[in-house]
């Protein structure tokens, strides 16, 4: 299916439009009123919970490589766990993650 440049731009419009009013009705509407203890405490888990959002389609369907598992972003994934773990802190993993990924590579000649 081919989409012509004005309706490209038209769904992208409305995708922004959309995303909008997502995040307005609750940083908008409820933004200056106190939340309830659980909903704050859940919150707090938001950062750990994005990491390995992001982390995982990598380690699990990594394209970069062809679909062809890579150990080094299997280990990096892993000690990126470990550092967050043992940190008690999502900067601590992705610094660990960093470290371990860009080593990985330089050692198995990627980088």
């Amino acid at each position: 299916m081919s989409y012509s440049n004005t309706e490209i731009w038209i769904i992208i419009a409305v995708l922004a439009v959309c995303t909008y009013l997502i995040r307005f009705s609750f940083l908008g509407l409820i933004g200056d009123r106190a939340m309830p203890p659980l909903v704050m405490r859940l919150l707090r888990y938001t950062p750990v919970a994005v990491l390995p959002g992001m982390v995982a389609p990598l380690v699990l369907w990594p394209m970069a490589t062809d679909g062809v598992f890579d150990p080094a972003r299997a280990i990096a994934a892993f000690c990126a766990l470990g550092g967050a773990y043992m940190g008690r802190n999502p900067l601590w993993g992705m610094v660990a993650g960093g470290i371990a990924l860009y080593a990985g590579l330089f050692l198995t000649g990627q980088l």
